[in-house]
């Protein structure tokens, strides 16, 4: 029974995780090259199209997948990701928090900025032992307030 219980846990974690790893993808540029096929996604390069099967994005994995859409993030919307770092003493260890920030801006065409000047934005993501994890939720929440303003 408890070995159903963490397939089952595993399943919905899994699940979450491509669903977010999907929104993430679309605000990177990919998009599907069949609209009847969603478990593959185009991405392109300066050699050419690449395909990538959505099982195979990493995310929330991988440092590697992730630091460009920071990047982006930081670039195209001024924003600015800082970690917190904090020794916990009663688990003992450390948590991290990802705390992002819009100071100014406002909303344009070009998508320079997606907030106006009267509302600043932080975000303070939950405490989690990896800073990795949270920098991906933290990523998740801006893409989603984002996908509102569209």
């Amino acid at each position: 029974m408890l070995g159903s219980i963490l397939r089952k846990n595993l399943l919905t974690f899994n699940e979450y995780n491509m669903k977010d790893n999907k929104k993430i993808a679309e605000f990177m540029g990919m998009t599907y090259g069949d609209t009847n096929d969603e478990s593959v996604m185009i991405q392109m390069t300066n050699t050419g199209n690449e395909v990538v099967p959505i099982e195979s994005m990493e995310y929330h994995n991988s440092w590697d997948w992730l630091m460009p859409v920071v990047d982006k993030i930081e670039r195209e919307h001024k924003a600015n990701f800082r970690i917190k770092c904090t020794w916990n003493e009663f688990t003992e260890y450390s948590i991290h928090q990802v705390i992002v920030n819009i100071e100014q801006g406002e909303m344009s065409k070009d998508k320079s900025c997606i907030y106006d000047s009267k509302k600043i934005y932080d975000y303070v993501g939950d405490a989690v032992k990896c800073k990795r994890e949270a920098t991906y939720q933290a990523v998740v929440e801006f893409i989603n307030e984002y996908n509102k303003t569209k």
